[in-house]
């Protein structure tokens, strides 16, 4: 299969530049289509969800019922998944996928317990900072073409180990459809508090405001389409997010040393995804080009999604042809991916070079997937270029942090005339004069 080929990094540049993540006109006219059905001639996808949401806010559970049915096909009379149907779950499927997710999250969990910050004070100064976990999270779990039990414990452990009080999650019930048991049995394993069977833009704003039934949290955290994802940016504000994601990415930075077959695999693992996930391959080798797009054949003939997978290279895959491994570098850090991962000779070498990316993968042995299901660290990491200044999710983003200032009598004298000064600069006298009382109070000691 030959991949879209594109020589030189200043066309590379040009190429791939980012797309708005929420931008809705590029949805296919069945999405609009549907839209209009639901909502009414006049509504666009935009105002669905402004619509959804502000329902949601006004009616409570009454428009989460509502949307259920209209959108999912459910009839929900309670929302709370039964502890019995979790439990039928946890004992349904195998041994050897309960003991992968059980390994995978201890894996997560060591990993942040590595990165949790701690409270410090430094008494002789008179300053700290106090580390506090958020008092309630609640997780979105996609339905779609395909489930994530994955994502479940890749933002639920985080938040437990950030001490978190209440994890609730959110999944769409379709219809009469049984939920996913892979996605409740790692919400038992990952220690989530309680699953509600709604989904899409009514979840969000169930979780956002608050309904009879449902708790308001602190915090959104979960992937989902693009409804989700323009829902989760109305309610930004009213309660925190962990980000705005567009389709997945990965670009592969490759070398003449590189395995072909690994390099079309991973190109192929991203593109199974959906149709908009990007795969790109960027190396400085023609020949390993060759190879890979042979492989690409030959792989692709024995994927269960093969469609989905070659749909996605078709429109979205690349291969970029630079002349340096440096070259290939810099077009990974001003794309800021948010996956990078270095098939090159001596990737440690390379990593200190790397500045944007959602989550760095070096060498032949450290796929992108390893990091989707059990290196580690949060697979929830930013999209569409905004590894340029967000990071992926972890233990921080389930933390708030309270400086402290308790300043002794004597560094207060010391440093109250400079911040008199700098009052007075500003024009605040009353700042000033706050200051001042006290320099007099202690100056008559």
């Amino acid at each position: 299969m030959e991949l879209k080929l594109i020589k030189g990094i200043d066309k590379a540049h040009e190429i791939l530049d980012r797309a708005d993540l929420l931008d809705m006109s590029a949805l296919p006219e069945s999405v609009a289509a549907r839209t209009r059905e639901l909502f009414g001639e006049d509504v666009t996808p935009e105002q669905s969800v402004v619509r959804m949401l502000k329902d949601v806010r006004s009616e409570g559970d009454d428009a989460v019922r509502r949307y259920a049915k209209l959108l999912d096909g459910a009839d929900l009379n309670d929302f709370l998944v039964e502890p019995k149907e979790m439990r039928q779950a946890l004992d349904g499927i195998s041994k050897d996928l309960r003991q992968s997710l059980e390994l995978a999250a201890q894996r997560v969990r060591d990993f942040h317990e590595a990165v949790m910050p701690k409270s410090w004070v430094d008494l002789k100064k008179g300053l700290g900072e106090l580390v506090r976990p958020l008092a309630i999270v609640g997780l979105y779990a996609p339905g779609g073409t395909a489930a994530y039990p994955s994502t479940v414990l890749m933002t639920a452990v985080p938040a437990r180990v950030a001490g978190v009080g209440r994890v609730i999650m959110a999944t769409p019930r379709r219809g009469e459809e049984p939920l996913n048991s892979a996605v409740l049995a790692a919400a038992q394993i990952a220690g989530v508090d309680a699953v509600y069977q709604v989904g899409g833009v009514p979840a969000i704003g169930a979780m956002a405001y608050g309904t009879q039934s449902i708790p308001k949290v602190d915090k959104i955290c979960g992937p989902g389409n693009i409804f989700v994802s323009y829902a989760k940016k109305l309610v930004q504000g009213q309660v925190d997010i962990d980000g705005i994601f567009g389709p997945t990415e990965t670009i592969v930075i490759a070398d003449d040393s590189a395995n072909a077959s690994f390099c079309a695999a991973d190109l192929i693992a991203q593109a199974e995804h959906d149709t908009m996930a990007t795969a790109i391959l960027v190396t400085d080798s023609e020949g390993l080009i060759r190879r890979v797009e042979k492989e690409l054949d030959v792989q692709l003939a024995k994927q269960e999604r093969r469609d989905i997978a070659e749909k996605s290279l078709k429109n979205q895959g690349r291969v970029v042809l630079v002349d340096s491994i440096a070259q290939a570098i810099e077009l990974g850090n001003t794309l800021a991916p948010e996956h990078m991962c270095l098939m090159v000779k001596d990737p440690w070498a390379w990593a200190g070079k790397v500045e944007n990316a959602g989550g760095l993968f070096l060498g032949e042995f450290s796929p992108e997937v390893m990091g989707d299901y059990i290196a580690g660290p949060s697979h929830v990491m930013p999209t569409g270029g905004t590894a340029r200044f967000s990071s992926a999710l972890s233990v921080h983003q389930f933390l708030k942090t309270m400086p402290v200032v308790g300043l002794s009598p004597q560094d207060f004298s010391e440093l109250g005339p400079a911040a008199v000064h700098i009052a007075h600069a500003e024009g605040l006298s009353a700042h000033a004069g706050a200051i001042q009382v006290r320099l007099n109070a202690l100056a008559d000691k």
